[in-house]
């Protein structure tokens, strides 16, 4: 990630909770390195542990690298967490993490997972896995974590979106259903909980180049079609889905809620 220096700083970010869930890679990762560069104390999900340990002591780097920071870099902390199992996991989970820190200023829901599978074969198991790992877990750690939110006086969500559903994309039939879903989940609990003071909002990035997108799906043949399409004629990073989620948190944006925010470089 560019040095936070060189875009803007977030000071209602510091000494906040900020939990995180799909954070150990991706747009997570940079998630997670983004809220800690502002001061921001990160609690993150993920059943990624090796890429959880590796990012958490790049963070302590930047942190002892540092001998008189503006801000200071808290550790981030880490939790194992299959979202897709409920029961067994993310309310567990979400019950360690109440108990850890009462106070939880935002959630950004941030796991999921693009599936490619040709719609005439895609089997019940497919469909409610591809909707377990997009949609159920959005709602229901947020759900867990509700009672933290409304304890304070401002409070925020965060849910990672798509834009495939507008486009729409084919192929993705269980992904761009969840994502869809993420509009209306967004809008309904906006309207529920903001009088208690929590904003809920949602990013809906297009086409970013994680590491895994960059290994598995962009070709330059795939690169050629999303420049076609974008306005902007170079691939989104990462980063730029994170800064944006750091202002949906921040208090900058405080009168921001019941939006779903476009970030994928004038592609719809």
């Amino acid at each position: 990630m560019a040095e936070g220096s060189q875009f803007a700083i977030y000071p209602s970010l510091r000494d906040r909770v900020v939990v995180i869930s799909g954070g150990a890679a991706g747009i997570g990762s940079s998630m997670v390195e983004a809220f800690a560069r502002q001061g921001a104390q990160v609690v993150f999900l993920d059943i990624l542990d090796d890429a959880a340990s590796a990012l958490i002591d790049m963070i302590g780097r930047l942190a002892s690298e540092d001998p008189a920071p503006s801000t200071a870099i808290h550790r981030p902390v880490y939790y194992h967490c299959d979202v897709t199992d409920i029961d067994g996991s993310v309310l567990p989970t979400a019950a360690q993490i109440r108990r850890a820190f009462p106070q939880i200023h935002a959630v950004v829901n941030n796991a999921g997972h693009d599936a490619r599978l040709p719609t005439l074969e895609i089997t019940t198991q497919q469909w409610d896995d591809g909707l377990a790992v997009n949609l159920r877990h959005v709602f229901f750690l947020t759900q867990a974590l509700l009672p933290c939110l409304t304890s304070l006086p401002c409070s925020s969500v965060v849910n990672i979106g798509s834009i495939t559903w507008a486009i729409p994309g084919v192929g993705l039939v269980p992904y761009i259903t969840s994502k869809a879903a993420i509009v209306g989940l967004t809008k309904t609990l906006a309207r529920e909980f903001g009088p208690q003071g929590v904003r809920v909002n949602s990013i809906m990035p297009g086409a970013i180049a994680t590491e895994r997108q960059k290994r598995d799906i962009i070709t330059p043949e795939y690169e050629a079609h999303v420049l076609q399409n974008q306005a902007l004629k170079r691939i989104l990073q990462p980063e730029e889905i994170a800064r944006l989620a750091m202002w949906l948190v921040s208090d900058d944006s405080w009168g921001m809620t019941n939006q779903s925010l476009v970030l994928d470089g004038g592609w719809i």
